[in-house]
């Protein structure tokens, strides 16, 4: 199970919304317990997509190891990734499984017509081949 605090969830909401048509890229720091996570700081990153970012993004491997290095100062842990899909579902495509990492939760965010929509969290598998939705709870408004 996946939980966002309420100062992360807007983080990663306006983040979402600022970069539509495009698709952003972050990450998300806190604490995990016997299988349940709690994410309290989301961080912007760069996609570095070469070429159009409305269908892909692109996370650069030195500012994961820095966001990394960042939840460790904090004393929290590295939770997951997230990143959003402008007009469409938030489905974990198979470019999304393709890139993955089993240890990471990966929160995808639906943008339509430049608003949030929707958002589910998957966790993939150890082989890439399949990811299964994970329990996600969501700040009230």
């Amino acid at each position: 199970m996946l939980r966002i605090e309420q100062s992360p969830w807007r983080e990663m909401v306006g983040h979402a919304e600022a970069t539509y048509p495009n698709e952003c890229v972050g990450v998300m720091l806190g604490a995990s317990d016997n299988g349940q996570k709690t994410v309290q700081v989301a961080l912007r990153m760069e996609n570095v997509m070469p070429g159009s970012q409305r269908e892909r993004y692109q996370l650069d491997s030195k500012d994961l190891l820095a966001a990394d290095a960042e939840a460790g100062r904090r004393g929290m842990e590295l939770i997951g990734i997230y990143h959003s899909h402008p007009d469409c579902d938030a489905y974990f495509s198979q470019t999304d499984l393709k890139n993955s990492c089993p240890w990471y939760s990966f929160v995808v965010l639906s943008v339509q017509q430049g608003r949030y929509h929707h958002a589910n969290s998957w966790l993939p598998d150890a082989e890439q081949t399949k990811a299964d939705k994970e329990d996600l709870i969501l700040p009230e408004n």
